[in-house]
Order: C-alpha cells, then sequence, then structure tokens
C-alpha cells in the first residue's frame, strides 16, 4: 500500500505538470494579464493548485472579473474560464447630514457600533458593479447610473461596497434595483437614482420622468409597474410630456403630475 501510495504521488508529481495556460471569456484584460494574476506558472502540478485562492487572488488584482471557473485539462492544461463585470453605477460622494451614531449612555454595543463607523469616507465617486463590487474610481467621462446616498467607506477596487450602518438597507435596495433593472433589460433608460429619502427610491427614467418607488415592496412588479404607467403618460400625452410619477400613494398604483399643473 505504502508502495501504491508514494508511485502514485510520484506520478502525479511527474507527468500532471502545467504545460499549457488558457483563457476563455475575457475582454477587457488580456490572456497574459489574467495568468500573471494568477500566479499560476508552467511546471507547478496540475493537482496541486488551491483554486480557490488563485480566484480570490485574480479577483483582488482585476477588479472587473466576476465569475471565475478554474477547468483542468488531463493531461496538462488549465484553463480560466472568467466572466467580466460590467460598471453600471457611479456612487457620487455623499457625506450624511445626520449624525451615524446617536448620543446615548454607554452599551453593551457601542464600542462595536463605533469601530464600524470608522471607516475614511471616500472623496471621490467610484464605478461599481450590479452586485455593489468596486470595479475603480469613476474619471471624469464616467458614465453609469449616478447614485446618491451612500458614503462609501475605505474604499478598495475588487471588494463589495461598504456604508455606515444606517445606510445598509439603501445599499440593499440599490442592488435589488439594478439587479431588477438588467433582468428587464432597463439599465440604459434610468439616468439617477436617489436614496436620500425615508420611505422611497427616486429614479431619472427614460430622461422626463421622476419617479418615486416606495421602499420594502417586490422590486420587479415596482419597476414593471413604473415602465407601464410611463408607457400609458407618453402614449395619451404624447413624447414631450415631463413630470413625477409617483408609485408611493397606497390608493393609486400610479399617479402622474406634469411639470407645470
Amino acid at each position: 500500500m505504502g508502495a501504491l501510495v508514494a508511485a502514485a504521488t510520484i506520478g502525479a508529481t511527474v507527468f500532471f505538470q502545467v504545460e499549457t495556460l488558457a483563457v476563455t471569456g475575457n475582454q477587457r484584460y488580456t490572456q497574459e494579464e489574467v495568468i500573471a494574476a494568477s500566479g499560476v506558472e508552467l511546471g507547478d502540478n496540475l493537482f496541486w493548485i488551491n483554486k480557490y485562492q488563485i480566484e480570490e487572488t485574480i479577483r483582488q488584482q482585476l477588479p472587473y472579473i466576476g465569475t471565475i471557473e478554474i477547468h483542468r485539462g488531463l493531461p496538462s492544461t488549465l484553463t480560466f474560464a472568467v466572466e467580466e463585470w460590467e460598471a453600471v453605477a457611479r456612487v457620487e460622494v455623499y457625506n450624511d447630514p445626520t449624525p451615524q451614531l446617536q448620543e446615548a449612555e454607554p452599551g453593551e454595543g457601542e464600542e462595536a457600533d463605533r469601530e464600524e463607523q470608522s471607516g475614511v469616507r471616500t472623496d471621490v465617486p467610484w464605478l461599481i458593479s450590479e452586485t455593489g463590487r468596486l470595479l475603480e474610481q469613476a474619471g471624469e467621462q464616467s458614465g453609469g447610473i449616478s447614485v446618491t446616498g451612500l458614503t462609501i467607506l475605505s474604499p478598495q477596487a475588487g471588494t463589495d461596497m461598504a456604508v455606515p450602518q444606517s445606510q445598509t438597507d439603501r445599499m440593499t435596495h440599490l442592488v435589488k434595483l439594478l439587479g431588477v433593472l438588467r433582468e428587464e433589460g432597463m439599465m440604459d433608460q434610468v439616468s439617477s437614482v436617489d436614496l436620500t429619502h425615508a420611505t422611497w427610491i427616486e429614479l431619472r427614467y427614460r430622461g422626463n420622468f421622476l419617479v418615486k418607488l416606495p421602499l420594502q415592496e417586490d422590486m420587479t412588479r415596482l419597476v414593471r409597474l413604473m415602465a407601464a404607467a410611463v408607457d400609458d403618460t407618453i402614449h395619451t400625452r404624447g413624447e414631450q410630456v415631463t413630470g413625477t410619477m409617483d408609485l408611493t400613494q397606497s390608493n393609486f398604483d400610479a399617479i402622474f403630475h406634469a411639470d407645470g399643473e
């Protein structure tokens, strides 16, 4: 038995060395960049590499890469199948005017709360993926949906966005909204998202419409209702109509207030 184990170990070491490295699905990054970020080199053992560590290393160095699948092709090929994130939103610099910590008597969780709020606030906008992953600092010509109402703390490309505890619900609503917009094929129809309101999200939709969406609701239903209400308004009033579409009223699905009326 010992001889068999030794033979198998030696065989794996000698016969399953990496001779070919390949990358599929890459667009933003070159094959050479992905391979370099992986840290895998020719001659490494095909079975002794740590796939999970390699995936994390690639994501840290190349933040636009989202999913990674590493395939071993016997006897000597290693393939990185990657899917790259798209920068869908630009989180603007925002300093929450409300205090992050309420004045209170010392309590058991106060020290932890203070520690959580101690991250350094960014002083530049950041581009994010639809999942809230930080991709890079936004340049002057950066596109994407303009997002207001989140304070990014200690930003680092390739990591998930961190915000003060008081803004975690806002961030959750934003990620949910971005996911629905992608699923509905409407990402390019929304130019801004304002998360500063306590009970609704405010969108700039199709240029002419300011839309109020209530929180704590089925976001897919709300976005579809918004689209249908705007289409109906354009059909009855014309392409040039502008105004506010309010979906927050309890007695009506949507109420439209035209500008100037």
